[in-house]
């Protein structure tokens, strides 16, 4: 590994809408890595390293509203407005060449809708965690399915989410992490990190924010109509689709490959749940070098 892909770097990019601050790593092919919850973007460390190491120049910003200076007034967090946000990101990163997208999580949320809206803007995308959204509409009413995703019906309610994560030192945090991970994992200087980002001014409640506007219209911005007609776009360009094979998210996402109308796999990693990208982090390296090697060939 040279000094100059071993050194991350942050950047800061300012588009109409948000203040974004990035980690970017290595030089060569842009690969923008995007996070869920809850998490940050330091999350991708194994990756960002195993991808600059291969030649390509990793950006992984934190999600809007994650930083409390990064969203300007009026502020919104739905989707329709997290796909023109990163739309933005990414012209300013890159714009004369499309760029590579991974995301987990709300990462791949955005990266859905940002595949369907957008696809002049990517040349792939990789989406880890989360089933398509055709698929989740399908099972939003199954029992099993209500369970394995309660916090969307909790964060639904008004101020008492927001006690409950600050609530005996964030511990719905650890709770979270036990329950979508394997056993066996343990993650604890990350999840100290990822506490001290949430417990900044005002970051619970945009976090929160994404999930509330996902059933209530009165969050969603209203001059993004044009916009949020596309997100359920037929996703058209080559798409990897991940998921570890103790998450019961895996279960939905071997029904949806009828939704893309371009190249499309799916895999599953063995002895990883929710969080792949740390839980099996060997594994989910060689998926991506291989296939973003494979896109270029």
């Amino acid at each position: 590994m040279s000094a100059s892909t071993n050194i991350i770097n942050e950047l800061h990019v300012s588009t109409n809408d948000v203040d974004f601050v990035c980690l970017t790593q290595g030089d060569g092919p842009l690969v923008l890595l995007v996070h869920g919850f809850p998490d940050i973007p330091q999350s991708w460390s194994a990756q960002m390293d195993a991808l600059s190491v291969a030649g390509y120049k990793v950006v992984a910003p934190y999600l809007p509203g994650y930083l409390s200076v990064s969203v300007k007034q009026p502020t919104y967090f739905d989707k329709a407005s997290l796909v023109h946000y990163f739309s933005d990101l990414i012209k300013a990163i890159s714009p004369n060449q499309k760029i590579h997208f991974i995301g987990q999580d709300w990462g791949a949320i955005i990266g859905y809708a940002l595949s369907a809206a957008r696809p002049d803007l990517l040349a792939s995308s990789v989406l880890m965690a989360v089933p398509h959204p055709d698929i989740v509409a399908n099972y939003l009413l199954a029992p099993k399915h209500v369970h394995r995703s309660f916090h969307w019906w909790f964060f639904q309610q008004k101020d008492l989410p927001e006690k409950a994560l600050l609530a005996d030192e964030m511990s719905f945090i650890d709770y979270l992490w036990q329950y979508w991970s394997v056993p066996h994992y343990k993650d604890d200087d990350h999840l100290q990190k990822i506490k001290h980002c949430l417990k900044q001014n005002g970051v619970i409640k945009n976090a929160l924010a994404y999930y509330r506007a996902m059933f209530d219209q009165d969050l969603m911005n209203p001059s993004l109509h044009a916009l949020r007609s596309t997100l359920s776009n037929t996703i058209s360009i080559p798409t990897l689709a991940l998921c570890g094979a103790e998450d019961m998210r895996a279960e939905l996402m071997r029904e949806q490959g009828d939704c893309f109308s371009g190249i499309y796999e799916y895999r599953e990693v063995p002895d990883a749940g929710h969080f792949l990208q740390r839980e099996q982090s060997d594994e989910v390296n060689q998926l991506l070098l291989d296939w973003l090697a494979r896109q270029h060939t």
